[in-house]
């Protein structure tokens, strides 16, 4: 059975390889001679915590430069992937230079999993857990999805279109991300672990990460399992690289422009998130440009992926 699945999983990393010969390759390298703007919010966490930018990168890169440990986990998860390792490398320095500090040592990351385990948490707004939430009459669209990427993207797009910043039921629901409302049992916004991952986003990959690595699928009625793997990084790295390749092959697949080659790309969407409505929103501006006689339009990277992008060569000597 595991045979059948690794032939599967390469059958489809190679049609995603071949499917790039008839994509646009985004050359490496930034866009934007100079930085784009840093978001205030941001820039007040950073101030908040007395640091800076600068600092919060030498620390990150130093979690890497000193634990071959955890460099070896990260070719490893590229590999099983399909991605270049500097794509996962992105993701991590980008989170840790730009929200939240790296811990000094990898061990204190398996120490943190381990204690989400002994708290009970729950996914829930205003007393309704998620689980009964989407079993709601709005959300009866997405009953026949069977991967879980699209399943929870469906119910997203529920959640946003009936529910965001409405009343329904006389319940009053916050303009706010599907993910900040019921996902963060702490405070919205909050993510976690070596890849500061949310809990929607590890759930969207439960179906990839579980077909190509093994690891259980995640459940959404346990969500101390779901926090433990987002803060082991042994567990959550396979499922930084499943969101990478989840992006690459969004862009590829809809946008036609081949990603891969560009850390500094997919630091960028996975800092914003929802590369298929991004890579859609790109396809339509380009086809306006081609009718209107205009050169097509090149993804571009954030403040985040720009400076991946800039490091890049650093980064990549660690490796």
């Amino acid at each position: 059975m595991k045979k059948r699945v690794l032939l599967l999983v390469g059958l489809a990393l190679a049609a995603a390889v071949a499917s790039a010969d008839a994509a646009t390759m985004v050359p490496p390298g930034n866009r934007n001679s100079v930085q784009p703007d840093i978001p205030g919010a941001s820039s007040r966490r950073t101030q908040a915590t007395n640091t800076t930018f600068q600092a919060k990168y030498r620390k990150v890169y130093a979690l890497l430069q000193n634990d071959a440990e955890l460099r070896a986990k990260i070719k490893k998860a590229a590999a099983a992937y399909g991605i270049d390792p500097m794509h996962i490398v992105g993701a991590i320095v980008g989170e840790h230079t730009y929200n939240v500090d790296a811990y000094d040592r990898l061990q204190t990351y398996y120490v943190k999993a381990i204690s989400y385990l002994s708290s009970k948490l729950t996914f829930a707004y205003d007393g309704e857990d998620v689980s009964d939430f989407v079993q709601r009459p709005e959300f009866k669209k997405c009953a026949g999805k069977d991967d879980s990427y699209d399943l929870w993207e469906c119910r997203e797009q529920v959640w946003n279109r009936s529910f965001r910043g409405k009343t329904v039921d006389g319940t009053s629901f916050p303009n706010d991300r599907f993910g900040a409302t019921f996902f963060q049992p702490y405070y919205a916004g909050q993510t976690f672990g070596l890849g500061q991952l949310n809990p929607l986003t590890a759930l969207q990959m439960s179906d990839l990460v579980h077909k190509v690595s093994g690891l259980p699928e995640l459940d959404v009625k346990d969500p101390n399992t779901v926090y433990k793997t987002i803060m082991d990084p042994d567990l959550t790295l396979p499922y930084v690289a499943a969101t990478i390749r989840k992006s690459i092959d969004a862009y590829k697949s809809i946008a036609g422009f081949d990603i891969s080659h560009n850390p500094g790309l997919t630091a960028t969407l996975y800092n914003v998130g929802n590369p298929e409505q991004r890579a859609y929103a790109l396809k339509e501006e380009n086809e306006k440009r081609r009718a209107a006689g205009e050169p097509e339009k090149l993804p571009e990277e954030n403040y985040y992926g720009w400076l991946i992008n800039d490091k890049l060569d650093e980064l990549r000597a660690l490796f």
